[in-house]
């Protein structure tokens, strides 16, 4: 498919993408503060606009979610050693957080601000600070998490939450620990094939290595003797949960004229974004909100990926029946249940799987991405593949 000259200069198209390997919370990061493990992902990217004869990006855009505040965008670019010209922005949409920023980035190139950009997330959580509000006589209170809606709707963690939703929708333990094996067997035959390898940057300042969450050994018995974390006869375990991770994803967002004028070939072109909202008690069902904003799945679901951020099983088969499809055509790569869940980076890195799975399949392929979010929401995008 191709657009007309002035069409081009305003349509986004994602050429590039790179990321840290995810590691276990005090693992393979640890140490690392957020902003060093996104250095050197734009560095890794910020060289590519270099080599093809472009200028910097026009701004660079990161999700965090639970950093130390300030502007860890800004920083992380200063750290990567981009000019002091490039400004930064941090976005926070929780887990659709890395999501949020691919999407703002490529409304900025259709609104025709800029023609390159830098746009994922980023997650240290081993290294996040301890959050707290002073009280009325000075004292600190400490507090795990912020607050994402009033008490009169409910406030659940998206643990109880996703326990809470398997319950009312009748999605059985069974159907957890199956979707979740799924998804370590695909990440691990991915990453066995090296389909990983070629977008995880080797930096200096951020350990090399594979993905740390994944489990060689898993299997179905193994799953059953998880017991339940939320509540005594609940459904969700630590084995049909994601693992918390530190690890940074990002990708170059380009306008399609740009990239022609750099040689590039094809790439994912934005087609829309959108964001809901649901009820706070039941946020797993975030990403299925906003993907039919987008207008819903193609009905020749078979020629579409589709990846929903994996915090937990019972939201991934939540927004499938929802949406009235089979989750096991979700996340044909795993997902965060396999190779873990920095929540400010996981939206960006739905993007690159899309972007890994298309370059694969050809520029027929559609591609959706979607994320399920603390407090009631959902983000989510479409994209498809086309030659430039």
């Amino acid at each position: 498919m191709t657009v007309s000259d002035a069409s081009a200069e305003r349509t986004p198209l994602i050429v590039a993408v790179g990321r840290t390997a995810f590691g276990r919370v005090n693992g393979l990061h640890r140490g690392l503060r957020a902003e060093h493990l996104a250095a050197g992902v734009l560095r890794h990217l910020a060289a590519q606009l270099a080599d093809r004869g472009l200028t910097p990006p026009d701004d660079v855009i990161l999700g965090n979610a639970v950093g130390g505040g300030g502007n860890v965008a800004r920083l992380a670019l200063l750290e990567a050693g981009l000019p002091v010209e490039v400004p930064g922005v941090s976005v926070d949409r929780q887990c659709g957080s890395g999501l949020e920023a691919v999407i703002q980035a490529c409304r900025l190139v259709q609104a025709g601000a800029g023609s390159a950009y830098l746009a994922g997330g980023v997650e240290s959580i081993s290294t996040a600070p301890a959050r707290a509000f002073r009280g009325d006589t000075g004292e600190l209170e400490f507090y795990a998490r912020a607050r994402f809606a009033p008490d009169v709707l409910g406030d659940p963690d998206l643990g109880p939450a996703a326990d809470q939703l398997a319950e009312h929708l009748g999605i059985s333990r069974a159907r957890q620990d199956a979707y979740a094996l799924l998804s370590h067997q695909r990440a691990l035959a991915a990453d066995h094939d090296g389909q990983f390898r070629a977008e995880r940057v080797d930096e200096p300042t951020t350990a090399a290595g594979s993905d740390e969450g994944l489990r060689p050994r898993i299997n179905a018995s193994l799953l059953a003797r998880f017991v339940p974390v939320f509540s005594e006869h609940g459904t969700v375990t630590a084995g049909n949960s994601c693992q918390d991770a530190d690890g940074a994803a990002a990708v170059l967002v380009l306008s399609e004229a740009a990239a022609q004028r750099a040689g590039y070939r094809g790439g994912l072109r934005f087609v829309a974004g959108a964001s809901a909202g649901v009820h706070p008690r039941q946020p797993g069902l975030g990403a299925a909100a906003a993907i039919r904003k987008l207008g819903g799945l193609s009905p020749d679901f078979s020629g579409e990926r589709v990846e929903i951020v994996e915090a937990f099983a019972a939201q991934v088969l939540a927004c499938a029946d929802d949406l009235g499809r089979d989750a096991a055509m979700f996340n044909r790569q795993g997902g965060a249940l396999a190779w873990g869940h920095p929540y400010g980076a996981s939206g960006a890195m739905s993007v690159l799987r899309l972007f890994s799975q298309c370059a694969e399949e050809g520029p027929a392929m559609g591609a959706v991405a979607g994320a399920s979010i603390a407090g009631g929401l959902g983000v989510a995008a479409r994209f498809e593949w086309v030659a430039v």
